[in-house]
């Protein structure tokens, strides 16, 4: 079952780019997941979503370490090929891309992730600080061809205040 996310963003997909029910495609821990329209060698690039609350002190970098030791927990061959922080003081930010060589699907895969992790504070409690992880996975092939999309995708994507008054 998909996750939901623990504030509503917006945001615009690139052209071309499909969303699909994050269980369908194997992604149950994703709030959202869309595909692009050109699979590479039997792999589909694929942007997740996902994100939760972290009231804790931890920084961006160190949540973004957690995240490559959850993958490394996974069996998976993951190192760090860049990152940087992004963002103002008001809306921190971080990048960070991955080679990952993982069995995907009983094949064998070289592939590259971009990730994007936003904090988003409570406006009316900044104690409470979500955290949200934007994910390009690619091959490492394909990877420099779609990640112009993701960068747009990454630009569109911003709190959703609801319907207007």
């Amino acid at each position: 079952m998909p996750t939901s996310l623990p504030v509503p963003i917006q945001f615009e997909l690139p052209e071309g780019w499909r969303a699909e029910p994050p269980d369908a495609v194997g992604a149950p821990g994703a709030a959202f997941v869309a595909r692009h329209p050109q699979p590479d060698a039997g792999f589909t690039a694929n942007i997740t979503i996902d994100g939760e609350y972290r009231p804790d002190p931890a920084t961006l970098p160190e949540i973004a370490r957690e995240s490559v030791e959850h993958l490394r927990a996974s069996g998976t061959s993951v190192e760090v090929v860049g990152g940087r922080e992004i963002g103002s003081v008001d809306a921190p930010g971080l990048t960070q891309t991955l080679a990952v060589s993982a069995l995907v699907g009983g094949v064998h895969r070289e592939l590259v992730q971009s990730q994007v992790y936003l904090s988003m504070l409570d406006v009316d409690d900044p104690r409470k600080r979500a955290v949200i992880r934007l994910i390009l996975t690619a091959t490492a092939s394909q990877h420099p061809y779609v990640l112009s999309d993701f960068q747009g995708f990454v630009r569109t994507v911003r709190p959703d205040s609801g319907p207007a008054a």
